[in-house]
């Protein structure tokens, strides 16, 4: 009752004039840089950070929070219109998003994406509002053997994303990892792999990967598959809202992927990228339309946009729960909130609980009017297909090479954009899925840091991931996921040799 009763008074906060205007002023903008290929959520709540400072601490943070989650949306905008994930998590939405595009059904993949992203938010909310302090108490129960755990699970779970072979997409996470190296090492300080290229010393930046990969890569593809200009696959305007079955299809992914992003957001370090990674593997292992997965199944979309958007909601609770940020997205918020005075940790529900429950008030609010805006222009964004090739590669490329740019304000990250390009293109060519690459590439890092803290705990011991009880968990079952995985391709492998002999 006392959740029901905070819940309604943090309504009336986000629903005073004011924080409604700068909550709309939050989802408009995230959704529109969250479109631009290479800018993503950490850009936009970086150039609107200075606009808060005049704000009173709950306008701030309920605006800094609308720009979060519109980022998030509007990056699965670009994933799915022309397999360019404006933000890292929203390549998971590209492998079957930008499938169901191709085959003239982009309305349908947005309108799903809406509706799959404003449940995935409620759901994210409602456990925010109900299980913050809960989550927070087993948060802090993760050590790095268990931050090593879940990392681990993440990166087999995005080999079993892979359409291909495990061993392809095992040795596609592996690239991604030794990506991931490249760089100056924090704790020793030793140059790895840099090969005496100054610009490589702070590593390779993941929106330099991410753009190659799947916006030059796919540019390439399309050139050659397109010699003509006119788009092949004509878009049916009618059809612009799922079906029936659909639908249907849709609320379970939409459920699953919900609760797994919520509980995922909700530990620090691991965040949309990790949810959406696991949401779509183990999606993939339920649905009984898996042979679709990859090619444009509705399901496919559904379930990496909820896990997305929860893991977004509750990727507050550490950061106001414990002051512990869990990206460099959240670090952002923890700075806005200390400028004006509140300090993030366990007291913060006692001390600013106006600010707590009207933050996750404003989440409800925010979410409604992203539905508001953006199914209505379901037709203008599926226009962009009808543009000629002539015209919308050239002016891709420009935007793929201002967002990269942007970044560092240097000449070689085009070239190196550029060369993953080439790179995502010849894994095409080989049939190598070039999204666990990316994920091993976000998540190598955090691996190897979280593992040398628990071999420095342990004095070196590595039977400490068993011994611990939820990093042992974790660890059977990514083993299981592994035989499973390379038992079910086994298996499709004897049964297409046998159904050769007999076609022979």
């Amino acid at each position: 009752m006392d959740i029901l009763s905070n819940f309604g008074d943090g309504l009336l906060i986000a629903l005073q004039p004011y924080n409604l205007l700068y909550c709309f002023i939050g989802v408009f903008l995230g959704t529109f840089i969250g479109v631009l290929p290479g800018i993503g959520s950490m850009a936009a709540i970086s150039m609107i950070l200075p606009l808060t400072f005049y704000l009173e601490p709950t306008s701030a943070l309920v605006m800094i929070a609308g720009v979060y989650y519109g980022a998030e949306y509007g990056g699965s905008i670009a994933s799915i219109l022309m397999n360019i994930p404006g933000t890292p998590s929203s390549s998971i939405t590209c492998i079957d998003g930008y499938p169901m595009a191709r085959d003239g059904r982009a309305g349908v993949a947005l309108f799903a994406s809406a509706i799959a992203s404003f449940g995935g938010g409620i759901i994210g909310m409602v456990v925010m509002a109900l299980l913050a302090p809960v989550l927070a108490a087993l948060a802090l129960n993760f050590g790095p053997t268990e931050y090593f755990a879940v990392i681990l699970l993440g990166l087999v779970a995005a080999s079993a994303v892979s359409n291909g072979s495990p061993v392809k997409g095992v040795a596609t996470v592996v690239a991604g990892l030794m990506l991931g190296t490249i760089g100056v090492d924090i704790t020793t300080g030793a140059e790895r792999f840099t090969m005496g290229i100054p610009e490589l010393r702070d590593g390779v930046n993941l929106v330099i990967v991410a753009m190659g990969l799947f916006g030059v890569g796919e540019l390439i593809v399309s050139i050659r598959a397109n010699s003509g200009g006119a788009p092949k696959n004509r878009i049916d305007y009618a059809n612009f809202y799922p079906n029936r079955a659909e639908w249907k299809a849709m609320f379970g992914p939409i459920l699953r992927g919900g609760g797994i992003g919520s509980f995922f957001g909700a530990l620090p370090g691991t965040g949309q990228t990790v949810a959406s990674a696991i949401a779509y593997a183990v999606e993939k292992k339920l649905s009984p339309n898996r042979g679709r997965f990859g090619k444009g199944a509705i399901e496919g979309v559904a379930v990496p946009e909820s896990a997305n958007n929860s893991a977004t909601q509750t990727a507050f609770i550490p950061t106001l729960t414990l002051g512990v940020p869990g990206s460099a997205s959240m670090a952002l918020v923890i700075g806005a909130l200390m400028i004006h005075g509140v300090t993030p940790g366990p007291r913060l529900l006692i001390d600013h609980a106006d600010l707590f429950w009207g933050l996750v008030a404003s989440f409800l609010v925010g979410n409604l009017l992203l539905l508001v805006l953006n199914i209505p222009m379901i037709g203008l964004w599926v226009r962009l297909l009808q543009i000629p090739y002539k015209y919308m590669y050239p002016t891709i490329i420009v935007l793929i090479c201002i967002g990269v740019y942007s970044v560092n304000n240097n000449v070689f990250d085009i070239w190196l954009t550029l060369a993953f390009g080439w790179a995502g293109y010849l894994m095409r060519l080989f049939r190598f899925e070039p999204a666990p690459l990316l994920i091993g590439f976000v998540l190598g890092p955090m691996m190897e840091e979280q593992l040398r803290r628990a071999m420095l705990l342990s004095r070196g011991d590595p039977t400490v991931f068993l011994t611990r009880p939820i990093s042992g968990v974790l660890i059977m079952i990514t083993a299981a996921l592994l035989v499973y995985s390379f038992g079910a391709a086994l298996k499709s492998r004897r049964h297409a040799r046998q159904s050769a002999r007999l076609t022979h």
